[in-house]
């Protein structure tokens, strides 16, 4: 059996470096681990995308970005992309009104099928809109969903 995908965002990794004096922070955090902890126990897959690495490099606090790349390069996973499609899918969400960034990741995760994990609230509900083909949502629901304790 094949380990389950899942995509999570940038802004769902650099969780565990926000202000985890606000409790929703504090478990989403929590849930980020548990879900790393599965990946690394290869019940998860964890899909990746050129997205990622953009991202990451645009981030500020060397110590953050130097950890996150080092956590996608142990644990990420970067399947073989069409990209024409990814691109076109991208434009299309972009179009709609989704960010650029956003809607690279969800078209990202929509080419890999795997599930869709952020901490943004807004973008979740633009997903929903959007009718976005893979499961989307937080960190908890993605956690309940799986049933990671």
């Amino acid at each position: 059996m094949s380990a389950k995908r899942v995509y999570l965002d940038v802004c769902a990794i650099c969780r565990p470096f926000d202000d985890q004096q606000q409790a929703r922070i504090r478990l989403e955090t929590q849930a980020v681990e548990l879900i790393l902890a599965s990946i690394r126990r290869e019940s998860l897959e964890w899909m990746i995308s050129p997205t990622h690495i953009l991202e990451i490099d645009a981030i500020r606090q060397p110590e953050e970005r130097q950890h996150l790349l080092l956590l996608i390069d142990e644990l990420g996973t970067k399947p073989a992309y069409d990209l024409p499609p990814v691109r076109k899918r991208a434009e299309a969400l972009s179009n709609a009104g989704m960010g650029v960034a956003d809607a690279a990741h969800v078209a990202f995760a929509e080419a890999a099928q795997a599930d869709f994990v952020t901490v943004d609230d807004r973008l979740i509900k633009q997903c929903k809109r959007m009718q976005v083909s893979v499961w989307f949502g937080s960190p908890l629901a993605y956690c309940d969903k799986e049933n990671l304790r």
